[in-house]
């Protein structure tokens, strides 16, 4: 099965930014729809943003206007822009997707491991 690999989480004063990157471990052929979550201590996981294999996408309400998700489908890479971060996004950040491998196959879902994002006041 296909893992997948945060990066880009850390520390950042309220205000600041963050791009995380979601990577597979392996070779591929392709991510198709892809979503990052997130859970802060004592809540639920939840869906922060979504994009489809054709670009279309997804935000809670939350934030809308602050967060962009995007796509690289050359590099296989799905990013998550985070702008004027609040205290309230400090979360563990995960991506889940799936695609197919070169021989068509499908994989996934699959989920990374998390990148921590802390948002100080």
């Amino acid at each position: 099965q296909v893992q997948l690999v945060e990066s880009g989480g850390g520390l950042v004063q309220a205000g600041g930014s963050l791009r995380l990157s979601c990577a597979a471990s392996e070779n591929i052929f392709s991510l198709n729809a892809v979503g990052w979550y997130r859970r802060a201590p004592g809540n639920e996981r939840e869906l922060v943003a979504a994009i489809s294999s054709g670009g279309s996408t997804n935000y809670a309400d939350s934030v809308k206007g602050r967060f962009t998700i995007s796509r690289d489908n050359a590099k296989k890479m799905v990013y998550l822009q985070m702008n004027s971060l609040k205290p309230e996004d400090t979360a563990v950040y995960y991506c889940t997707a799936d695609g197919r491998y070169n021989n068509g196959r499908r994989w996934g879902p699959s989920w990374g491991q998390g990148t921590q994002v802390t948002v100080s006041s």
